[in-house]
């Protein structure tokens, strides 16, 4: 009997109609916790049972010295002369810092064809982890002890130091100075401090860049592909690390390159430095998440993206590639901040965490009792809801009104402040002053009370050109002698007592949060063990995955993507006109080499790996701890991991190192960097 491809039954089972959830029915996931494992706790008999394979003292110890930290990314070691291999999107910055003036090595790509090519980044450092240590009764002691929030980070630091100095003793270290040290240690709390874990790293501070493709390919697909599958980047650059007598450092420890790549259902782990989670927060602040703290950061973002690209559109900015990259970054806030909250509005994802938290408070009378003494505390948050939705974002001097700035200022008579405030470009100062009544508008109304003078009107849009029109604080230059009556200066006069009341307010709560949090970390600790990782927090994990494909938007997204798909993206959007500018156009010299290059060479492909921000560059690597690809991205259905890892809900993405060979033989002529991540071999 012929069997009927997957596609085909999709498509005679007709559209896929979503089934109600009984939300009682709903139970935790074994796995909800996450996967992104402890180096020194690493869970070897859960490995063993899932899939058979229990990685020895020796994989482990490769895994983390191979592996490397640099600033806000991470990297690996990809042969035994210091090559390192990270993200474009990690490289970018530094690509432009060794940019000699005029070389546009941004669009254009740097390749060093020998040693004495390769650019220094001044500043750029990278860490390997070369030491861990239990620091938790040294760290705990003191930190219980003290009373106050101040006094907690001042025993944490005090703490922390006597930790460091003894730790950095046999190096030879006597006056610790993390600027300059070849050595460094940091105290990382885990579980919210329920317990410490002290890393010790050795710094290299002499990298120099090796190979970055074109910004276009590193970004192929631009916004519109980011956060998304299927993908088609070329997110790859190298750097070199240099030992103390200039010459390329022995690095022992590296991933050797995979011969044979990955196919669906090949296991796979991503090593890296995670970093942030929010998985043990308790149900009663996530829900103040969803309901406050999310809702005005993403309204904020999302008024601050639109004055931009209107900006952009008048073509008045004399640097329009800066605004774009201020533009990128708003809109990769909001697609993030907006994924989170959707995760956090679905009953389910709300009715999983209730489940596992009715199973914590079963197991630990002591994390029950926490429990509830946390929600009180959002019960508090909850009475100045209207003040979390509004304060944290007002005044911005980024992003702000300089209208309202300098009323602020007015009305604290700081005459100094009113001159620093820089002039908007006039739509950006109707749009930035627009939002900011608007938001205020919300906040009286939500609170109940009569909207002051300066914010009547019957639209925002009208009360904020009002203000313009009419407002001293309107004048880059006002007189403060004729602020008293000011609309606007009144307005601030109002809003400054409330805004300290609740600046004073919310330090408050947060340090009985975090005093919470810390001994809910514990009793978890105590209950689960290394069952449920700690939150990440930037430093060293591990994390494993099956390679596969998912369903999406109706239809199957690959396990991989291909070159064909590549070119395809640059025909159907940049040929035919379809997209201006084109965020998949393609380089000359990838045109021209199009009839070189094996077509069937995957280029990006996901897994169920437990990854997030930070993870940008670290190495995926196969059970033989060889390089397979290089994580640089996650789904935008996947956002929601921050609170719960589900990986029925998206993956994470990678570049694959067939492109990798494939792009740096026949595309950049670099056999010499080929020879080297294939053999080890060092080109001079």
């Amino acid at each position: 009997m012929r069997r009927l491809s997957l596609l085909v039954l999709l498509a005679l089972a007709g559209p896929v109609v979503a089934q109600p959830v009984d939300l009682a029915e709903v139970r935790a996931q074994p796995l909800d916790g996450g996967k992104m494992w402890l180096f020194e706790d690493p869970p070897t008999e859960y490995l063993q049972e899932t899939y058979g394979f229990a990685p020895d003292e020796a994989w482990y110890r490769r895994a983390r010295l191979a592996s490397l930290r640099m600033p806000g990314c991470s990297a690996s070691f990809v042969s035994p002369n210091g090559l390192v291999l990270t993200n474009h999107h990690c490289a970018q910055r530094h690509v432009v810092a060794v940019d000699r003036g005029g070389e546009g090595l941004l669009d254009n790509g740097f390749s060093a064809t020998s040693l004495d090519q390769e650019r220094r980044v001044d500043g750029l450092f990278m860490d390997q982890l070369v030491a861990i240590d239990d620091v938790t009764d040294a760290m705990s002691a003191p930190v219980d002890a003290a009373q106050t929030d101040a006094e907690r980070r001042a025993a944490f630091e005090a703490a922390e130091a006597e930790v460091t100095a003894r730790l950095l003793a046999p190096y030879g270290i006597t006056a610790p100075d993390a600027d300059a040290d070849d050595y460094v240690v940091q105290v990382v709390a885990l579980y919210n401090g329920g317990r410490y874990s002290a890393y010790t790293f050795r710094r290299y501070r002499d990298v120099r860049l090796a190979m970055a493709p074109e910004r276009s390919l590193g970004f192929f697909g631009g916004d519109p592909d980011n956060f998304t599958y299927p993908r088609y980047a070329a997110d790859f650059a190298f750097f070199r690390i240099y030992g103390d007598d200039g010459r390329p450092l022995a690095s022992p420890e590296f991933f050797p390159l995979s011969d044979q790549g990955v196919e669906a259902g090949s296991l796979v782990f991503v090593i890296g430095n995670p970093g942030s989670t929010s998985r043990g927060l308790t149900v009663a602040e996530l829900e103040f998440l969803r309901d406050a703290g999310l809702v005005g950061t993403l309204a904020y973002i999302e008024s601050r993206e639109a004055a931009l690209r209107a900006f952009l559109e008048t073509g008045e900015d004399p640097n329009p590639d800066e605004l774009r990259s201020r533009i990128f970054g708003l809109s990769n806030a909001r697609k993030a901040f907006g994924g989170r909250l959707r995760g956090l509005s679905d009953p389910e994802i709300i009715a999983r965490r209730a489940d596992a938290e009715r199973s914590f408070r079963a197991a630990s009378p002591e994390a029950a009792a926490l429990i509830d003494r946390q929600a009180a505390v959002q019960a508090e948050k909850r009475e100045m809801a209207a003040a979390y939705r509004a304060f944290p974002t007002l005044f911005n001097s980024n992003y702000g009104s300089a209208l309202l700035l300098r009323a602020r200022a007015l009305a604290r008579g700081d005459a100094e402040a009113v001159t620093a405030v820089e002039e908007r470009p006039e739509v950006l100062e109707r749009a930035y002053l627009t939002a900011e009544v608007d938001a205020l508008r919300r906040y009286y109304r939500d609170q109940g009370e009569a909207l002051p003078d300066a914010l009547e009107g019957e639209t925002a849009e009208a009360a904020a050109d009002r203000l313009l029109a009419t407002s001293l604080a309107a004048n880059p230059a006002p007189d403060p002698a004729q602020a008293e009556y000011d609309p606007a200066v009144a307005l601030a006069r109002g809003l400054l007592p409330q805004i300290e009341a609740f600046d004073s307010a919310r330090a408050g709560l947060a340090a009985r949060e975090a005093d919470i949090a810390r001994r809910l970390g514990r009793a978890r600790f105590a209950t689960y063990g290394n069952a449920v990782p700690p939150d990440a927090t930037f430093s060293l994990r591990f994390t494993d995955g099956i390679v596969s494909g998912y369903p999406y938007n109706g239809t199957l997204a690959p396990p991989m993507t291909t070159l064909f798909g590549l070119f395809d993206r640059y025909h159907s959007f940049c040929t035919s006109g379809a997209s201006d500018p084109c965020e998949w156009d393609l380089p000359a010299r990838w045109l021209d080499a199009k009839d070189d290059l094996d077509l069937s060479t995957p280029v990006n492909f996901t897994s169920t790996s437990d990854t997030i921000g930070g993870n940008s560059g670290s190495p995926t690597v196969n059970r033989a701890g060889e390089l397979v690809g290089l994580n640089f991205d996650r789904t935008i259905e996947g956002l929601v991991r921050d609170y719960l890892y589900a990986p029925e809900r998206g993956r994470n993405v990678m570049v694959d190192t067939r492109l990798v060979v494939e792009a740096l033989a026949n595309v950049y002529g670099l056999d010499g960097l080929v020879t080297e991540i294939r053999q080890g071999t060092l080109r001079r």
